[in-house]
């Protein structure tokens, strides 16, 4: 297998023990893949957010072996403007091309020091106006759980950390081995929609009138060309009615969110079947092979057979 990836997790004054705890759980269950490292700015201890202080083994000289960072959020308490000249040199000695993950407030962490600038990136929800405000050179949205952009990933608040690992994971090697982990740590491996269904005002009460009963039959029915109206009419709402109350529960149109269905499930059959990619379009719900190849290279910038060709060997036995 080589040399385990190693994680390095950022441990800041105030952290939350939790969201600390989140990369090692999730790497920690991988049979080696990962080696996870928790380190601070100096080496020394640092306050969480809590009543007691965490000692780590590792300074900041762990961060210059990783392989990813994940710096977690610390108390909202502790956000500032600008890095402490302390946090800057830590996150300075990151080698080139090292995969730098935020969870939460951490993305003021990567954003004062230049890291999301003319990035896309999101945050906790509730902290989005003091972000735009001080760095209206993010590409803020606050809707979502977590952005991939490549090298640098944000997540948003709380439990959206394991959103973002157990992406890395689906990344890395292949949906099957990240929902086996998902499955370890009993979390879902997936959870459709971003923040807006977190966020309190603009949610309405739950009800037998919402809209999960219509996700949950076309997911049973994704083969089929499913319409606005086929949804609507599930719900026994009008299609205004239906859209409105789709994207406050979910937080994107449902047209998105069959998509987002759509290639997933093309990605696991990719994954795990040998089917050619005119059929798996048709399992999915997409008319033709050409639309699955449009649709999936929108959403990850690959074609089905470079997808397979790269998820196939990663999970080989042989491997």
């Amino acid at each position: 297998m080589g040399n385990a990836h190693r994680v390095v997790v950022l441990a800041l004054d105030g952290v939350y023990p939790f969201e600390l705890g989140i990369p090692s759980r999730v790497f920690g269950a991988t049979d080696g893949r990962y080696k996870v490292l928790t380190c601070t700015v100096d080496g020394l201890p640092v306050r969480t957010n809590s009543d007691f202080s965490i000692t780590v083994e590792h300074g900041p000289e762990a961060l210059r072996t990783a392989d990813t960072v994940v710096i977690p959020p610390f108390d909202t308490s502790r956000i500032t403007r600008k890095a402490s000249p302390v946090v800057a040199a830590a996150l300075e000695s990151v080698a080139p091309g090292t995969r730098i993950v935020s969870i939460c407030t951490g993305a003021f962490v990567l954003a004062a020091v230049g890291l999301l600038d003319g990035r896309p990136a999101t945050t906790h929800w509730a902290l989005a106006d003091i972000f735009r405000d001080w760095f209206p050179q993010v590409v803020l949205d606050p809707n979502v759980l977590f952005i991939d952009d490549g090298d640098v990933l944000t997540s948003a608040g709380a439990a959206s950390g394991l959103d973002v690992c157990l992406h890395l994971l689906r990344k890395d090697h292949g949906s099957e081995f990240a929902n086996r982990v998902a499955r370890f740590c009993v979390v879902p491996p997936w959870r459709d929609g971003g923040q807006a269904q977190y966020i309190e005002q603009p949610v309405p009460e739950t009800s037998a009138n919402g809209t999960a009963a219509a996700r949950e039959w076309a997911l049973e029915n994704l083969h089929e060309p499913l319409a606005l109206a086929d949804l609507a009419e599930h719900s026994r709402m009008s299609l205004r009615t239906f859209a409105r109350r789709f994207n406050e529960e979910v937080g994107m149109s449902p047209g998105r969110w069959l998509i987002q269905q759509r290639v997933a499930r093309a990605r696991h059959l990719l994954e795990s079947t040998d089917l050619a990619v005119d059929e798996i379009a048709g399992r999915v719900g997409f008319a033709t092979g050409t639309s699955l190849r449009q649709h999936l290279h929108a959403a990850i910038g690959v074609s089905p057979l470079a997808y397979r060709r790269t998820f196939r060997g990663v999970l080989s036995p042989s491997r």
